[in-house]
């Protein structure tokens, strides 16, 4: 459907955004309370922690393109019911059980959440979209679900230390059930599927495997990957080369209470920050420039974050990461969804948040593997920032094709 820019166009996206972001609560907090109070919780080294931080990922490899199916025939109203039901009883499940196994089968139904939230997000964006509004509906989309992130991570960080993970999950997991409210009110029982142009099957099977398609699929793996190796390692970073307990600003606090609030500063910007550059990218220029540029600095921020600088000047070098993780994510998305628009929706978001999804899935445990080893950390960190440069040489040869026609295919 090309909707108009208009108020009308934008709530649905901003309800799911909404939506999403109550049910990211409980998710957000783990990433950065798991790798300190992991023996709180019954585990019994951090190898499990890494699995535990991406088995929902891989849960939802083969669950997408189910739910992709099943969106065709389903509203979103009911898809999102059910995230919202499974979201709130897994969150309080973290506060009831404990153990590796009990925790596994929580982060595995927690998969099946997410998956129908993510898809049903994604749809709705490109439903309520044209080609003059995608990037900035996208980088709204993505800007407000994770202001759930900001939540989870900044009030699970400062108030785990202080409570409990047991505690502060159950509260989560009770307040997860209040996004079942704007459902209600706001979100029709019109099924998504209608307002899609589904190429023929012989049409479909013939473009899905186009060049610009890998590449979507396969940067956006590894954006994924290298976006999760930052959220996953770092409060381990803080407590390894900080110690525990750090002086900021003359305020003694925690690693894991550091590491909340320096995410959760991200996602206060997320709003504002992935709007604008989904704005700008929408313009005559087009993406890939703005996209080279947010590569090129996240390979230096990554490159630079594993080293033991003076606190203050560590803490510039990863607001500056997480300014590059907003732009990247916002602009990869949109890429995705503009080559979506040229062959099928559903197919190609559902391989595309396959492939996300495996990436979310492997950074964690590619990590946790790693810093067993001796100057692990720092080996993960400096081969981030060398992906990081092979995905921009790789996109680099479009920049000027894109100059001229922003809206066509990659």
């Amino acid at each position: 459907m090309r909707g108009r820019d208009s108020m009308n166009d934008k709530r649905p996206v901003t309800v799911v955004a909404l939506v999403t972001a109550i049910c990211l609560l409980g998710d957000s907090m783990l990433y950065i309370v798991l790798p300190v109070y992991w023996r709180e919780v019954g585990l019994q080294s951090l190898w499990e922690v890494g699995v535990l931080l991406s088995i929902n990922r891989f849960v939802r490899l083969p669950l997408n393109p189910l739910i992709g199916w099943l969106y065709k025939r389903m509203s979103l109203r009911t898809g999102l019911f059910i995230a919202v039901l499974i979201g709130a009883f897994t969150t309080i499940g973290y506060g009831i059980f404990k153990g590796f196994i009990a925790w596994l089968i929580l982060r595995s139904l927690w998969g099946v959440a997410w998956s129908f939230l993510r898809m049903g997000g994604y749809f709705t964006v490109i439903s309520y979209s044209h080609d003059g509004n995608r990037g900035k509906h996208m980088g709204s989309y993505n800007g407000i679900f994770r202001l759930g992130s900001l939540a989870g991570m900044l009030v699970g960080g400062l108030l785990v230390p202080l409570l409990g993970v047991q505690t502060v999950s159950l509260a989560f997991g009770l307040m997860t059930f209040i996004a079942l409210i704007p459902i209600i009110l706001f979100i029709s029982d019109r099924q998504l599927s209608e307002q899609e142009e589904i190429p023929p099957e012989q049409s479909l099977r013939t473009q899905i495997w186009k060049k610009s398609i890998l590449r979507v699929l396969i940067c956006g793996l590894w954006i994924a990957l290298l976006q999760a190796v930052f959220s996953s390692t770092l409060s381990l970073l803080i407590d390894t080369n900080y110690s525990d307990s750090i002086s900021v600003f003359g305020i003694i606090i925690s690693s894991t209470a550091l590491a909340g609030v320096l995410q959760s500063i991200r996602w206060v910007w997320e709003p504002f920050l992935a709007t604008k550059v989904g704005k700008i990218s929408d313009g005559f220029k087009g993406r890939i420039p703005l996209f080279l540029l947010s590569l090129l600095s996240a390979a230096i921020g990554y490159a630079l974050i594993p080293w033991e600088f003076p606190i203050y000047l560590w803490i510039i070098i990863v607001l500056f990461v997480m300014i590059t993780g907003t732009a990247t994510n916002t602009l990869m998305d949109a890429l995705a969804s503009d080559t979506a628009k040229t062959t099928s929706v559903i197919a190609v978001m559902t391989a595309y948040s396959v492939m996300t999804d495996l990436g979310s899935a492997l950074g964690p445990m590619v990590s946790y593997w790693f810093v067993e080893w001796e100057h692990g950390l720092l080996f993960v960190y400096l081969a981030s920032a060398i992906i990081y440069l092979g995905i921009m040489i790789w996109y680099r040869p479009q920049s000027r094709v894109k100059k001229i026609t922003p809206t066509s295919e990659l």
